[in-house]
């Protein structure tokens, strides 16, 4: 059975930081692209970072770039994104996902392109930030 837990949202103020965790069970924990997308109230959802684990490639959103690090444990099946200098614009409930693909551009493409094509996903933490 998949499973994917979030944690780690909460609300915070302008310029703060949170770290969202992903702990994944099942098939889920075995993929090699995972990442995080999100999707604020009435709007399309949007890839945020993916990792490509077999070659350790990482992308990012434009707008996140600089700002949020996305990071696997193996180890632990744990996925983080930690992200710093938030603004308002990133308030969304922000989901861990999977797409079960081969290669670091189809895995790009998953969380990127239009529509995105995950595989399995979370139930969501909801960040919010505040000025």
């Amino acid at each position: 059975q998949v499973q994917l837990v979030e944690s780690g949202g909460g609300s915070v103020q302008v310029g703060g930081s949170l770290r969202l965790s992903c702990a994944a069970s099942g098939y889920a924990a075995s993929s090699w692209c995972m990442g995080w997308f999100r999707q604020a109230p009435g709007k399309e959802r949007e890839g945020v970072a993916v990792i490509y684990t077999v070659a350790d490639r990482r992308y990012y959103a434009d707008s996140v770039k600089g700002r949020f690090t996305i990071s696997r444990d193996n180890a632990k099946k744990t996925m983080y994104l930690q992200m710093n200098s938030l603004k308002p614009e990133d308030t969304a409930m922000y989901y861990c996902a999977t797409a079960y693909v081969d290669s670091g551009g189809v895995c790009y493409t998953a969380f990127f392109g239009s529509p995105p094509q995950f595989g399995d996903w979370g139930q969501g933490t909801q960040v919010t930030v505040s000025s």
